[in-house]
């Protein structure tokens, strides 16, 4: 697979990632055996950027993932992240004792003394964002964190922090039908020379070969919750993105890997993080990177999925009121 480098002096690592949220039983129930087969054949097929966060499954992601890293030595660069609370009344906690105790946790589950990239999963606007920023920095000297990464925020966020101390990438949601980034984030991050890193670039399954069925969906899962997945939206979302799976036939490409091409062709600094619970569904989009898409091509994506398609919010009120907003 193609290298990318994460920020201007991280690591090296694979063009594509692997999101790790489906191992926690967020989009469906999965078991252990399952997610390690998924995260064998992502190695093999060069896959070693792997994203996890200590609220997945309120830590079963990082198990998932420390029981799979303790079976054999792998060169890998682990994500995690330190910031959502499973709280009503307090959802996203930057104190810098949170992010110690935490960093604590998700080495513990995860089995190893460090992590390559630590994310502030929520910008918490109760703590100025040099204290957040200053324990990461604290964390980088003693060795647990070789850098530190921003999700869901504003622009004017992106450079705050970099001014502080610059982060190695920022994760927000970025796909076909959730282009929002473009508005700023991206920009600065190219500005900067910090990594983007989109997840959901499949826009949570909607770009596989088949739609997700939302009446098999569990009472757990995410996009039950979602607006765009609404009884009202999202049979008008799949009429507009039947026409891009036609496009995707057209050329014999799957339809997962020729979303995952526009993405990597929007900016040569992107790692997007795909997330999936089998190797099956891995293996449809996991050689995207050789996907040569053209000017011409690009543009007829964009005449057949306009920017701002989607109908509906990406995300229900409780989960929009934790991200930063900006225009």
């Amino acid at each position: 697979m193609k290298q990318r480098r994460l920020g201007a002096n991280g690591p090296m690592v694979g063009a594509i990632g692997l999101g790790c949220m489906s191992f926690a039983g967020v989009f469906g129930e999965t078991d252990e055996v399952t997610s390690h087969a998924c995260l064998d054949c992502a190695y093999e097929m060069g896959i070693t950027f792997l994203d996890t966060a200590n609220v997945y499954g309120m830590g079963r992601s990082e198990t998932v993932l420390g029981s799979w890293l303790k079976k054999a030595r792998r060169d890998v660069v682990l994500a995690t992240k330190v910031g959502i609370q499973r709280d009503a009344k307090e959802p996203v906690n930057n104190r810098p004792d949170h992010i110690r105790a935490e960093i604590e946790g998700s080495l513990k589950r995860l089995g190893v003394d460090h992590v390559a990239l630590y994310y502030l999963h929520r910008r918490d606007p109760a703590v100025p964002l040099s204290e957040a920023v200053g324990v990461m920095q604290d964390l980088i000297r003693e060795g647990k964190i070789g850098g530190y990464g921003l999700s869901e925020v504003a622009p004017s966020t992106v450079r705050e922090a970099h001014a502080i101390l610059p982060p190695l990438a920022v994760q927000s949601e970025y796909s076909l039908w959730s282009r929002l980034p473009e508005l700023g984030v991206i920009q600065s991050c190219e500005e900067l020379d910090i990594t983007f890193v989109p997840f959901s670039p499949l826009a949570r399954g909607v770009f596989g070969e088949n739609y997700p069925d939302t009446t098999l969906m569990a009472e757990g899962d995410l996009r039950r919750d979602i607006p765009r997945f609404s009884t009202e939206n999202y049979p008008k979302n799949k009429e507009l993105i039947d026409r891009f799976k036609e496009l995707a036939r057209a050329k014999s490409v799957p339809v997962s890997a020729l979303a995952m091409a526009w993405v990597l062709r929007r900016g040569t600094g992107f790692v997007p993080i795909p997330g999936t619970r089998t190797a099956a569904h891995l293996m449809e989009w996991a050689r995207a990177d050789e996907v040569v898409l053209s000017d011409a091509d690009m543009a007829q994506i964009e005449a057949v999925l306009p920017v701002g398609f989607a109908c509906g919010d990406r995300y229900s009120y409780n989960h929009m009121r934790t991200i930063e907003r900006y225009c």
